[in-house]
């Protein structure tokens, strides 16, 4: 289930589930679990008691992770919702664009 096609700081697309098609920045990935944060999709509300970090208490809004399978890696070279292919170069497999062939790692 480790999958390293979608990574920190890359720009995805929700494709199913109720945020469909909105756009967001991977705040982290869990690889093990298959799941991913993105910057301000799927949020939720938690409520906490006060404490030493927030003496205030409340409720707090947060992401919250959702799969790695209902969302897109979005190309920075074409800016469309692509599917992630590897290509193996002398340094190392190198993820490309399956729509216009291009490198995502720069």
């Amino acid at each position: 289930m480790a999958s390293s096609r979608i990574r920190k700081d890359d720009k995805v697309q929700v494709i199913s589930g109720k945020e469909t098609g909105k756009k967001g920045k991977v705040l982290f990935a869990v690889p093990a679990k298959g799941r991913i944060v993105v910057e301000g999709i799927n949020m939720m509300k938690r409520h906490t008691r006060p404490s030493q970090k927030n003496p205030q208490g409340g409720v707090i809004t947060k992401e919250a992770s959702l799969p790695i399978s209902n969302v897109m890696l979005i190309c920075p070279s074409c800016n469309e919702p692509t599917r992630v292919g590897r290509r193996r170069e002398e340094h190392g497999a190198v993820r490309m664009c399956k729509k216009c062939g291009q490198d995502i790692d720069k």
